[in-house]
């Protein structure tokens, strides 16, 4: 969706404000730029929709190169909020927030009820809020609009410059979920720049960290409070929320076992049961050559095919499994044991086969214990 190559920018006096950014924002995500004052957030947001002209570099929106379009016409697709808010004072809410479609050209009927259904998915009621001013509505009420008025014209990507600093933290902490819950809903590509870790890191899909020009950090909030790439990172955490995170509940990975029993989906089924017995299990996780998982095949289901010689893995895998992710949390797992028969889940790394749980394996990961040895159900690679 947007994407930054070799992007740097360097003032007449010599400053180089950005030196070689790179990174790839996909469509719907919400990604954070922070940093500490003058590290080149605001900066590097503002080149997205040409405010600030990047001296070396490209800048891609869905592949095109920005710097070909008109600036303008650049602009009026792309929302943007900013801390000020910027509602024009002699305006109602409903002219607001209907500016952009307006000057597009938009049907007074489409621009209208594009008005009412945008107060109401903030919470605002149209009757009561549309045709008040600005002066009117307090503070928290003011930025709303100035979020919804970003979305007006239905653009694909929206610009959102420490929107909330301004308010009182309860306001904040509001408006912070409501973000949350509304980019459920529209799914759109936002880049929100902030200063605020606490911020970032719950509204997030992914945080830039930056420091004097430079991306030191770009990676979910989980990889980050995990994961700190440097001493600078973890300083901008905080020790506090490092703590934190080591100290939360474990996820997938403390609890599973990496050694498992793997089969190709061609094997036959006296192949099969011969890996059964000689490896003590009583399924073989079948995967293709790229250790993509496809289906498990249970003891059963070998003895119960067994006589039909023509038959593979492939033949009599069950492919519908329950499964987790790596990052699943642990009370994620223990739902799935609670409310399913399976003597143990698979988990996987995108598609890739990365390990098992069983339910003594997830008792031991709890506990604090190293998890390695042999497990009743899978304990072995292939060999």
């Amino acid at each position: 969706m947007i994407t930054f190559k070799n992007v740097e920018k360097t003032y007449p006096d010599g400053f180089q404000a950005l030196k070689n950014i790179e990174f790839h924002i996909e469509k719907g995500e919400l990604v954070a730029l922070i940093g500490p004052s003058g590290c080149g957030k605001t900066t590097t947001m503002k080149m997205i929709n040409r405010l600030i002209e990047p001296t070396g570099g490209s800048i891609m929106i869905n592949g095109e190169d920005i710097s070909e379009k008109d600036p303008v016409q650049l602009r009026r697709n792309i929302g943007y909020v900013i801390q000020q808010i910027g509602l024009l004072p002699h305006m109602t809410i409903g002219e607001n927030i209907s500016l952009v479609p307006r000057l597009k050209g938009w049907k007074k009927e489409e621009y209208e009820g594009k008005v009412d259904e945008l107060l109401n998915l903030v919470g605002l009621d149209p009757e009561t809020f549309r045709d008040r001013f600005p002066a009117e509505l307090s503070g928290g009420q003011q930025q709303r609009i100035g979020v919804i008025r970003a979305l007006a014209a239905e653009p694909p990507v929206i610009l959102m410059d420490e929107p909330f600093s301004a308010l009182d933290p309860i306001s904040r902490e509001q408006l912070q979920d409501e973000l949350i819950k509304l980019q459920d809903t529209i799914q759109k590509t936002i880049v929100f720049v902030t200063h605020d870790m606490d911020e970032a890191l719950k509204i997030a899909d992914r945080i830039a960290i930056m420091r004097e020009g430079r991306i030191i950090q770009f990676d979910t909030p989980e990889k980050i409070l995990r994961h700190p790439a440097d001493d600078f990172v973890k300083g901008f955490i905080g020790e506090q929320r490092l703590e934190e995170a080591s100290n939360e509940q474990p996820t997938a990975t403390d609890l599973m076992i990496e050694k498992v029993v793997t089969a190709k989906p061609t094997r036959g089924l006296a192949e099969a049961l011969k890996m059964m017995k000689r490896y003590r299990v009583d399924s073989l996780l079948v995967t293709n050559s790229a250790n993509h998982l496809l289906g498990i095949a249970t003891v059963d289901a070998v003895e119960r095919h067994y006589n039909e010689e023509d038959k593979t893995l492939a033949d009599i895998m069950e492919a519908d499994f329950d499964s987790v992710s790596v990052e699943t949390p642990y009370m994620d797992v223990a739902e799935i044991f609670a409310t399913k028969k399976s003597p143990f889940i698979p988990v996987l790394d995108g598609k890739i086969l990365a390990g098992l749980i069983t339910r003594s394996t997830m008792m031991r990961g709890l506990a604090g214990l190293k998890i390695t040895g042999r497990q009743e159900g899978a304990t072995a690679d292939e060999q």
